[in-house]
């Protein structure tokens, strides 16, 4: 929106070419959702507990958390506002690539509300069950991978990626749809499995997108494509201001969802982030390295399978208790150690996952 003013006001003064840097834009970007969600914020807090819209706690899960009973929750909505604001704001909005991750956000959050309203305000302990939670993520996952497969003009854009070699790209064709709807999905539900302690999963969250901001900017110009022997996605770099929304905006939240939090985001910001991170993945073609990075929220999925599998086969756990950050608290971690040890863990695969754009 600002960028067709600028484009408009270049024409009368030639300084406001400068917001057509991505880069200018992407640090804009991060700023401008850092502070709506920390005006905003305050305000939505106030409202949910006027609402009593707060969080149940399982009585089966560590004692310490007993304490946040009756937390606000759904504060997910406070990262979606940041998100879609700012990226509305400084965004190419003639670019489809920034319409498809934020129409993606934007529906995941829509289901994990719905999934929310009923838990909190209806008291339905179910929410949105299982199968129309997966239906409808389905749903918006499927159109996403369909459209991106049908508008793809170049082969780079339906290849697999295989990191730390030069001339590896394996033609998905028809493929490409599943992989994309499984990254997308998986990732949704991932992010949604971490969120679990305070602060655990957003931060997390924030580190992929400036990751995953990183690549969408080298993959999105040629010279660096080329030089660095990944495929160049015409178009991708415009990501760079959704990732920079996403990691202000997360910053944000985090400043009231730092332990001990203040607001939890529930499943409308879970599913949301998810399912974002997953989809600029699969736009960028790097879902191995994402894969990489996002370490932590594969390790707190396979925890609960393996403790699910375990169970059922075996009759006997695995773990204390899933997910695996559960597991540490109950073995006497407390848990602003958990937290941070697992931050820690994804600034390490972050790096990693950067370090096999070079390394080919």
């Amino acid at each position: 929106m600002l960028l067709w003013l600028a484009d408009w006001l270049t024409g009368y003064a030639s300084a406001f070419g400068v917001f057509r840097y991505l880069t200018l834009r992407g640090i804009l970007s991060v700023l401008t959702a850092l502070a709506i969600t920390l005006l905003v914020g305050p305000l939505m807090i106030r409202m949910l507990v006027d609402n009593q819209i707060g969080q149940s706690v399982r009585d089966d899960g560590p004692k310490s958390h007993l304490s946040k009973a009756g937390t606000p929750t759904m504060g997910g909505a406070l990262i979606l506002v940041g998100i879609v604001a700012s990226t509305l704001l400084w965004g190419d909005l003639s670019n489809r690539y920034t319409w498809v991750v934020i129409l993606v956000t934007v529906a995941f959050g829509a289901i994990g509300w719905v999934d929310d309203y009923r838990k909190v305000i209806e008291k339905n302990p179910r929410g949105l069950p299982a199968r129309w939670k997966y239906f409808w993520q389905s749903v918006a996952g499927l159109s996403a991978a369909l459209y991106l497969y049908l508008v793809s003009v170049t082969p780079a854009e339906t290849q697999l990626i295989v990191p730390f070699m030069k001339n590896v790209a394996l033609p998905l064709g028809i493929l490409y749809v599943p992989l994309a709807y499984f990254v997308i999905v998986g990732s949704s539900n991932a992010v949604n499995l971490t969120d679990g302690l305070d602060g655990l999963a957003i931060m997390p969250s924030v580190l992929v997108a400036g990751a995953l901001a990183v690549i969408a900017y080298l993959a999105g110009n040629a010279g660096f494509a080329r030089y660095l022997h990944i495929p160049y996605i015409p178009g991708a770099g415009e990501l760079v201001v959704f990732c920079g929304a996403l990691a202000g905006a997360g910053l944000g939240f985090l400043w009231f969802n730092t332990y001990p939090a203040m607001v939890f985001m529930g499943d409308v910001g879970a599913l949301a982030l998810g399912a974002a991170l997953g989809v600029i993945a699969v736009i960028v073609r790097h879902e191995i390295v994402f894969f990489i990075m996002c370490g932590v929220f594969v390790m707190e999925t396979l925890s609960v399978v393996l403790q699910v599998a375990s169970f059922k086969m075996t009759g006997k756990r695995i773990f204390r208790m899933a997910p695996i950050h559960h597991h540490f608290e109950l073995k006497g971690w407390p848990e602003p150690r958990v937290i941070v040890r697992f931050w820690i863990i994804t600034v390490v695969l972050v790096l990693f996952g950067l370090a096999t754009l070079k390394l080919r």
